[in-house]
């Protein structure tokens, strides 16, 4: 095979695959069907416009009859008027009158066969077409069925370019759920591991703690400040030589005793 050959092989499939994929059987059937509902209105105008025609020839063909019985009297007249020529005319006209008719009546017969011959074919096609049209539903439902249950398979295994743009987005929202989903646990581990308060609280976790320093200072400071003053008092007692049952102790005060007995036990907690 040639390379021309081969390429218009190949130009021949590839228009015949478009025109399958382009024909629609259900409108093949109703033109088919719309194609024979017009002959068979051709049918009927044909036996119309003949049965026109032999009412024609029917009308004409009586019209001569009248014309001869007209000739019969003339002759008849004639003969009582003993006028044999024209008697003789009447009868010549009578005679071609009556050949006309015959001609007539033959040309009526043959309208009459062409006539029946066309109602027998009308008839007859108007039955094919009733079969046709009873054969077009049922193949046209047949067809929409098949077409339906191909549509409905296509669907069920994904075959269909629809359902496969639809399968690509359902996995599409379950890989992105699945990731929301992921780091929706990943955020309620860290919150609960305190991550989120540590880098929230930093601010005030290094002002708690520089608080506590100066608190703490604060106290050491002021402890110093105690210490001061009781070195000071013991050296003042050790410069005065007193008789110690002599010098008379200062009675306590209930209100600091009392308080020193609170810091014992919170020291001692």
């Amino acid at each position: 095979m040639g390379i021309l050959a081969r390429a218009s092989y190949v130009i021949r499939s590839k228009i015949n695959a478009v025109l399958n994929r382009a024909e629609d059987p259900s409108e093949t059937l109703d033109y088919s069907y719309e194609r024979m509902r017009d002959e068979l209105q051709d049918v009927k105008k044909g036996i119309a416009d003949l049965t026109t025609q032999k009412k024609r020839l029917e009308i004409q063909k009586r019209r001569l009859e009248e014309n001869v019985e007209k000739h019969n009297e003339q002759a008849r007249e004639a003969v009582r008027q003993d006028r044999e020529d024209l008697a003789r005319r009447a009868l010549e006209k009578k005679k071609q009158k009556m050949g006309q008719i015959e001609e007539l009546e033959t040309q009526i017969t043959d309208l009459d066969r062409t006539q029946d011959d066309l109602v027998e074919k009308k008839n007859e096609l108007q039955s094919r077409i009733e079969e046709f049209r009873t054969e077009k539903e049922t193949m046209k439902a047949r067809y929409e069925a098949a077409e339906a249950s191909a549509r409905v398979s296509e669907a069920m295994t994904g075959a269909g370019d629809e359902m496969q743009s639809v399968s690509r987005s359902i996995e599409r929202a379950r890989e992105r759920t699945e990731d929301m989903e992921a780091r929706a646990e990943a955020m309620d581990e860290l919150q609960e591991s305190g991550a989120f308060e540590d880098v929230l609280s930093e601010g005030d976790s290094i002002d708690r703690e520089l608080e506590e320093v100066r608190r703490e200072g604060e106290v050491e400071a002021e402890l110093e400040t105690l210490r001061s003053e009781t070195g000071d008092g013991n050296d003042a007692e050790a410069d005065i030589d007193v008789d110690a049952d002599a010098v008379e102790e200062p009675s306590a005060d209930p209100e600091i005793e009392s308080e020193l007995e609170e810091l014992k036990r919170d020291e001692e907690e």
